[in-house]
């Protein structure tokens, strides 16, 4: 669902793009603990949110890619809000797809030049066929050298009710090798191609879905960001309970990109309200344009 598309073009050419994706845990009303009481159906706390809106104030991002987003309503009412502290949106996006409480989203300061939702990839699951359950946002930013593409998305989590796949990761496996063949087919030659592709895995670095949305056979998809905080920490999320840490949430680039990325690496940010407003830490990346280097086919020649 678009709420808020503007075609016109815009050069990015020699200017510093700011992307960020973040896990914005539950801004829907979902059963929760509020004062020691459990409810049901409460809204995201306003301190919470509050401390939400400082996250992203002190991300100063050009698009925020965001994860567990309620319906319609809820973006618009985060793009209000924020609106209202003097940090303008004016671009949303919200992708509908299987999960009809959370979905993927998108607010951005860049016009948008292309907006696709990906509802229906899926994959076979033991015997039957499974879907892609939150979808891909597929969104185009118009750039000087030819659109920068941004996947959105939000692997399955780790809760299961199967006995045999524990903890998801077979259908998180699906879900990611249905995204990968997915953008494959949007782009065949990723060398040639400028996207990232980025959410909450649900996965860590080295585990299967992450080695799919990395490569096929001797085909590089895109390279997986480094990233840590200012004092060298690589969590994203915090299982509250067990007080555990992982990190979770990923920033992939495209060959064809990969010489844009400031310092070579991305960031996870650490800074106020980021404890209070979610159990996931963004991660961002900037993207140096006046840094990209010719795009080149597989036969070795300039892309046009």
């Amino acid at each position: 669902m678009v709420l808020a598309v503007c075609l016109a073009t815009v050069v990015l050419r020699a200017e510093t793009l700011t992307i960020a994706t973040y896990n914005v845990e539950n801004y829907v009303a979902a059963g929760r603990r509020v004062d020691g009481v459990y409810r049901r159906a409460y809204p995201k706390p306003e301190a919470a949110k509050q401390a939400l809106r400082t996250v992203i104030r002190e991300l100063n991002a050009d698009v925020l890619a965001l994860q567990e987003m309620g319906p319609a309503p809820y973006l618009q009412e985060l793009q209000r809000d924020l609106r209202s502290e003097g940090m303008d949106y004016p671009h949303a996006v919200l992708a509908e797809a299987a999960d009809a409480d959370r979905h993927v989203a998108l607010l951005s300061r860049r016009p948008l030049s292309r907006v696709e939702t990906q509802a229906d990839l899926g994959f076979k699951y033991f015997n039957g066929w499974e879907r892609v359950k939150r979808g891909v946002l597929e969104v185009g930013l118009a750039a000087g050298e030819g659109d920068v593409t941004l996947f959105v998305v939000h692997l399955r989590s780790r809760f299961t009710e199967r006995a045999d796949d524990p903890n998801s990761a077979r259908c998180r496996a699906g879900e990611a090798g249905a995204i990968r063949d997915f953008v494959l087919r949007r782009f065949p030659d990723p060398r040639a191609a400028r996207f990232l592709i980025l959410g909450d895995c649900n996965d860590t670095k080295d585990s299967k879905p992450l080695r799919l949305l990395r490569r096929r056979g001797r085909t590089v998809i895109a390279e997986l960001l480094a990233a840590a905080d200012a004092r060298g920490d690589t969590w994203t999320h915090t299982y509250r309970k067990e007080e555990t840490y992982t990190r979770v949430d990923h920033i992939l680039v495209s060959p064809g990109l990969a010489s844009a990325v400031s310092g070579g690496r991305a960031q996870i940010y650490d800074g106020p309200g980021g404890r209070e407003a979610s159990d996931h830490r963004p991660v961002l990346v900037r993207l140096e344009m006046d840094k990209l280097t010719p795009l080149v086919r597989a036969t070795g020649t300039p892309a046009r």
